[in-house]
Order: C-alpha cells, then sequence, then structure tokens
C-alpha cells in the first residue's frame, strides 16, 4: 500500500450565482481594487489516502467527491493526487 495526498478544488458551476463572491468582488472598489472583478468562493479539501496504485487513489477520491465533498448540482470539482 502507497499513501497519496490529494488536492481538490471545488467551486460553484458558472451558470450557479455565487453571492459570497459578488459581496467580495463588491467589496473591492470600496478598497480601491475595483478592477478586480468576477471573483468566485469554492473550498480547498487536502486528504491523505491509502491505496495500492494510483489509479485507485483516483479513483476512490472522485467517489467521495461525486458522494459527498461537492454538490453536483451546484459545484464541479477538479482535483491532483501526488504519492508522499
Amino acid at each position: 500500500m502507497m499513501i497519496f495526498q490529494a488536492e481538490i478544488d471545488v467551486m460553484p458551476k458558472k451558470e450557479i450565482l455565487d453571492p459570497q463572491g459578488k459581496a467580495v468582488t463588491g467589496s473591492m472598489k470600496n478598497l480601491g481594487l475595483a478592477e478586480i472583478q468576477n471573483i468566485r468562493i469554492g473550498k480547498h479539501i487536502s486528504l491523505q489516502i491509502e491505496a495500492e496504485s494510483a489509479d485507485i487513489a483516483e479513483q476512490k477520491v472522485d467517489q467521495a467527491c461525486k458522494s459527498l465533498l461537492a454538490n453536483l448540482i451546484m459545484e464541479s470539482y477538479t482535483f491532483k493526487i501526488a504519492q508522499l
């Protein structure tokens, strides 16, 4: 068995309103940073997984994202895996 580190980014889908991102974008004007626009706020998840291979680790992380870590109706996700 090998240990892998997964770094997962979950973001709202582009067609979904992101109220938190919109609020932060609006606040940029107040900070004199009006050139910063279209902020989207998501979440980053870091985890370790024990698996026999990188392919199996990827399958397990993908399953975790689809089952629990991301709401596929409103969010999309990407991830990278590295062996420790």
